[in-house]
């Protein structure tokens, strides 16, 4: 995906050069001057977005696991035995160690003429690979006290890279193309690069589910992570 603004301005100025230590992906994330530009035409300024859509390959998941009694110990006891029947289910689906966070716990206001109830809670969060997506929704659907909080795609580095890579790519090759057609449409004849300012974001999307698991839930359905990259260009026409 791919968007741009422009900015034209008339007037000779000087301008820092941001140049990169090797090669496309060697870009300075902070200004290096290599001497100054003078721009003695026209300065095009343009912003340029690119962005792609990355397969993830795992799930990193957060469940809330809680109980309630009429004692603090009732509501620790209740929660160890939840939390013990979570980490059976779980820890077989999970890539690498479990998270679970010392619990809390706290006083619910009676209510209707009900007696003061104790409630205790933690989280257990870990990771989960696409073969086990649809099983741990299950898990956190079926046991009681135990809800999904989020689930996030993820996605591998390296795909990560080559992602980021194709986005730098594609945004020089747009950045050049409008400052070309602008050029031509101007009458002018010399296209320059002065400067690259780049920055770059990546958005995991949350995913959320009802307490109520379907018949099954597919990876490939879920939202998947999404990369993006923005260059500010300036360009010298002439």
């Amino acid at each position: 995906m791919f968007s741009a603004s422009m900015r034209l301005l008339c007037s000779p100025l000087m301008f820092g050069l941001l140049v990169g230590s090797s090669g496309l992906m060697g870009l300075a994330s902070s200004p290096a001057h290599a001497g100054e530009l003078r721009c003695d035409g026209t300065l095009l300024q343009l912003s340029v977005r690119e962005s792609g859509v990355l397969r993830s390959d795992r799930f990193r998941f957060s469940l809330q696991v809680e109980a309630e009694g009429k004692t603090s110990s009732a509501a620790m006891d209740q929660l160890n035995q939840r939390l013990a029947t979570v980490r059976s289910r779980v820890r077989p689906l999970s890539l690498g160690d479990l998270k679970i966070p010392a619990p809390r716990s706290y006083a619910m206001d009676g209510n209707s003429g009900k007696p003061l109830l104790q409630r205790a809670f933690t989280s257990v969060s870990g990771e989960v690979g696409r073969s086990n997506y649809d099983a741990l929704i299950q898990i956190a659907g079926r046991l009681p006290g135990v809800d999904l909080q989020g689930m996030s795609s993820r996605a591998d580095l390296a795909s990560e890279q080559q992602l980021k890579n194709q986005l730098l790519r594609r945004a020089l090759k747009q950045g050049k193309h409008q400052a070309e057609t602008t050029s031509d449409a101007l009458g002018l004849k010399q296209v320059r690069l002065l400067r690259i300012d780049q920055r770059a974001g990546r958005a995991i999307r949350p995913l959320s589910f009802s307490k109520a698991a379907s018949s099954s839930f597919n990876p490939d359905e879920a939202p998947q992570p999404r990369q993006s990259l923005t260059l500010n260009l300036d360009y010298c026409l002439s």
